[in-house]
């Protein structure tokens, strides 16, 4: 796709825009400014909603978002009426000192379910945010950095898109996961940002259509938080109209889903403990749901997952993710291959095992499953459906990560 490129610096990237980041201990905040900008968002579908998650879907009802406050080191979940008057607390704050209507500040929250927030430390480190907002690379990655949890980098990504009218505009977005990662929005907080005109409507559902085909096509654990969040906001500064008689340009489509696809990616390379990246490409599905379920079954094995850890190329785990998916499967006729940056090797060819032990296939996928990318590439032969998801393996660090994790 020649019409995206690749742009360094985050959030500093999009005019009229202003974000920062600081840090006390394990509470971070970061604040993004974007005035008047159309927004909407995509959520948990948990049923247990932490309060800032409550708060922000009151605030898109207008369709205008101008700030987010976000904080990592407790979610603010599970924590009754109190957690959503520190939501206001917080929001209050942040309109006094920006002089930002609070009906325009959305809020977001990261870390640990069911304790309430320590409101005078939480806003300490948010006079700080404040005080150091700005337009610098710098910048964008101090915002990536404070809303960190687990996570052991922080993640930005920024492109640039020609449309297919010849006009350019940007898009830039952070996020944050590692762990409590799983389809349907998952914790994982992500925030993205276009200089680009666009309906809030057209936003959800641009939004909507990329979360799909990224955030919903990773697994770290299985677990799906009760945070997850993502927002896209568009605050026009480019001057440029990317929905035209009603219809969203298909380039700008394609760069959001590149971005999100690229943020999704880095959360489950980061996932906790991990050591190993794995990609599950699914084709010839019946349908796109199929090609999906198929697709996420691998990537949440936790045997395969555990196999992958070990370098062990188990591929009967593969075939029972499968199985066990609900997706339509003939197994005299699927073909399972496994692959790496360098090599690929069919272990089943429709239907007909090819990797028995001492064969040359059964030695190319030990080579392969050495390897920090492990690819699996199924054939269901069944249609013209695909679908690819990504996550990680599965190690004796996430265990170690997660006995610890209040402690």
């Amino acid at each position: 796709m020649d019409y995206i490129r690749n742009l360094d610096g985050g959030f500093s990237v999009i005019e009229n825009l202003k974000v920062s980041g600081a840090r006390e201990g394990k509470f971070g905040v970061s604040i993004i400014v974007c005035p008047n900008s159309t927004a909407s968002g995509v959520f948990t579908s948990n049923k247990v909603v932490a309060a800032p998650v409550r708060y922000t879907k009151d605030v898109l009802k207008n369709g205008i978002v101008s700030a987010v406050f976000v904080n990592s080191g407790n979610a603010n979940c599970f924590t009754g009426e109190q957690g959503f008057k520190d939501c206001e607390t917080l929001v209050e704050l942040v309109s006094q000192d920006l002089k930002i209507p609070k009906e325009e500040i959305a809020i977001s929250s990261t870390g640990v379910i069911g304790r309430e927030m320590p409101i005078d430390t939480i806003s300490k480190v948010a006079y700080e945010s404040l005080s150091k907002l700005g337009n610098g690379p710098e910048n964008s990655l101090a915002a990536a950095k404070a809303i960190m949890t687990t996570d052991t980098f922080p993640k930005e990504c920024a492109v640039e898109v020609t449309l297919t009218t010849g006009e350019v505009v940007k898009i830039a977005g952070i996020t944050k996961g590692s762990g409590m990662i799983a389809p349907n929005m998952g914790t994982m907080l992500s925030f993205i940002v276009t200089d680009a005109i666009i309906p809030a409507n057209e936003i959800n559902k641009a939004l909507k259509h990329a979360a799909d085909i990224s955030f919903n096509m990773i697994v770290v654990d299985g677990d799906e938080s009760t945070n997850d969040t993502c927002l896209l906001m568009a605050n026009g500064a480019s001057g440029v109209e990317v929905v035209k008689d009603g219809k969203l340009d298909s380039n700008f489509q394609e760069a959001l889903n590149y971005l999100c696809i690229d943020l999704a990616k880095k959360m489950a390379r980061d996932g906790e403990g991990a050591t190993k990246f794995i990609e599950a490409n699914v084709c010839g599905a019946k349908d796109l749901n199929d090609a999906r379920l198929a697709a996420k079954s691998i990537i949440s094995s936790s045997l395969f997952k555990s196999a992958v850890f070990g370098g062990d190329p188990n591929w009967g785990r593969i075939v029972s993710a499968i199985g066990y998916s609900g997706c339509d499967l003939n197994p005299d006729i699927v073909t399972i291959a496994i692959a790496d940056d360098a090599d690929e090797v069919d272990l089943v060819k429709h239907g007909e095992i090819l990797a028995f032990e001492d064969t040359p296939y059964l030695e190319r996928a030990e080579k392969i499953m050495q390897s920090k990318n492990v690819i699996v590439n199924i054939d269901l032969d069944l249609g013209e459906a695909e679908a690819t998801a990504w996550g990680c393996d599965l190690t004796y660090d996430y265990v170690k990560i997660n006995a610890e994790y209040t402690t």
